[in-house]
């Protein structure tokens, strides 16, 4: 049995996977993040730590026995994070996230540092972590003069089970402190960012062993002393190896709350100015890219506060098939974006709004917003070089055959959607310890799910999408200038 531990952003989840790499029993755990004043966001990583207890304790109660026959374990987190803990291994302070965008000016700066995008092959965004180093060097002095360790949340995570400090190279491509190419800590960036590099994790790949299982820990969960654990992944690296997107041609649409289009890359071939990410996959000798939006569900989520339907009320309202796109836009912005505009001050809007427009208006608008913004992400992806093509549609609003179908049509590919199961973060987290036990290969193990059917584009709608992209691409820079 393989165990695979997914660190998100509101819950911790643990999955147990058999040696066939078949899902067969999962605990959830949430917690809370704290915004103390506008454009910050936090987490006590004391509370990953609950969450992973209650929800391995569930786990024991139910399934003793195949508990104790876990033989590895990996961790996926969401990336970005800054857990900083003192020279006694002490949390100094909260944990800053990922949507966190304090750190703008910083982020700003650096990114404008001569070789910095070179060597991180990436703009410096203002979630990433090397900005948010420099935002505490500058607010909170005292916090940084102490500063022994610098940890991402599944590195953190890693730490918690082993007591060694290792962190795995697809989440460490985020912090701006990562040579992506020579996949390595680079000293001239972590001089860049005032930084030093005996306060970096070790490196390790996704996939390979880091260290084993801290025996206090394997008494208390019912394992034994000798399980492993491996490096892990970033959440998008470890969503990308739960469903087989690993190199040239394979990937995925993930509509979660924020929207990732991602493609698997057989070589580093990075475009830092087109605010495509470009980072390490978990597994040797691979890179991925990807384009990000910040709202995606998270705009169908806004809605529904405001109008007090439910989500899933809203796009059930829309039907399964597209008619063609209206003039009501809307601008999915609403926490700054990312590809391709790396903005973090500019706001979502509804334009062409007339008395005529309703709630079913206003539900097609937001799901026609987010896929105008994925395909911004496509052409940014395109001028890498990279051929996008045999993408999954996977996660929460992937439910929607409405909001699939119109990607389809607005990016001109089809989308496959998985039959119904268990994948993503926490079985890519599996799948890397199983592949560090000795279990299989990469790709015996990072296997695509079974597709249950595939959404094709509408043709006849295709050229009045297009038209309608069109005029969406042109509002960003108007509005922008009414900020």
């Amino acid at each position: 049995m393989f165990l695979g531990l997914d660190l998100g952003t509101s819950g911790l989840r643990a999955l147990l996977v058999s040696d066939a790499g078949v899902p067969i029993a999962s605990e959830s755990e949430g917690y809370d993040v704290s915004h103390p004043r506008a454009g910050w966001s936090e987490q006590d990583p004391a509370h990953w730590v609950k969450a992973l207890d209650a929800a391995v304790a569930r786990l024991r109660a139910l399934h003793p026995g195949e508990m104790a026959a876990v033989r590895g374990i990996g961790v996926s987190g969401h990336m970005h994070g800054a857990v900083l803990l003192d020279a006694q291994g002490a949390v100094i302070r909260p944990c800053i996230l990922w949507n966190d965008t304090r750190s703008h000016a910083e982020a700003r700066g650096l990114d404008a540092a001569p070789g910095v995008r070179d060597l991180s092959g990436n703009i410096v965004f203002p979630g990433f972590t090397a900005p948010k180093l420099l935002w505490v060097a500058k607010h909170e002095p005292e916090a940084f003069a102490r500063v022994a360790k610098v940890l991402l949340p599944a590195t953190f995570l890693n730490h918690h089970l082993t007591g060694d400090f290792f962190a795995d190279m697809s989440d460490s491509a985020g912090t701006s402190w990562l040579d992506t190419g020579a996949r390595g800590w680079s000293d001239d960036l972590l001089a860049a960012g005032g930084m030093r590099a005996d306060q970096m994790p070790r490196l390790v790949e996704g996939s390979e062993v880091g260290g084993t299982l801290r025996p206090a820990l394997a008494s208390a969960w019912g394992m034994s002393s000798q399980v492993i654990v491996v490096g892990g992944a970033g959440d998008n690296a470890a969503a990308a190896c739960g469903v087989g997107a690993m190199r040239d041609g394979q990937g995925f649409v993930s509509l979660g709350t924020s929207g990732v289009l991602l493609t698997g890359r057989d070589g580093y071939a990075p475009l830092p100015a087109s605010a495509v990410h470009t980072f390490c996959h978990a597994v040797p000798g691979q890179w991925y890219q990807m384009g990000v939006i910040l709202a995606a569900t998270d705009s169908l989520n806004w809605l529904s506060r405001v109008t007090g339907t439910r989500p899933a009320d809203l796009a059930r309202e829309l039907g399964a098939q597209i008619s063609g796109p209206q003039s009501l836009r809307f601008l999915p912005y609403l926490s700054g974006e990312r590809t391709p505009h790396n903005d973090s001050k500019i706001r979502g809007a509804f334009l062409n709004l007339g008395v005529e427009h309703d709630r079913k208006a206003m539900t097609q608008a937001v799901m026609e917003g987010v896929s105008f913004a994925l395909r911004d992400c496509a052409e940014a992806i395109g001028q890498t070089g990279a051929q996008l093509g045999g993408l999954l549609a996977i996660g929460g609003g992937a439910a929607s055959d409405f909001w699939v179908e119109t990607i389809a049509t607005v990016l001109g590919l089809p989308l496959d959607l998985p039959e119904a199961g268990d994948f993503g973060a926490a079985l890519g987290a599996a799948r890397l310890a199983m592949v560090g036990a000795g279990e299989g290969t990469v790709d015996q193990v990072m296997t695509r799910p079974a597709v249950a059917r595939t959404i094709a584009p509408r043709a006849e709608l295709v050229a009045a999408y297009q038209d309608a992209y069109e005029a969406y691409r042109a509002s960003y820079p108007a509005i922008k200038t009414l900020g």
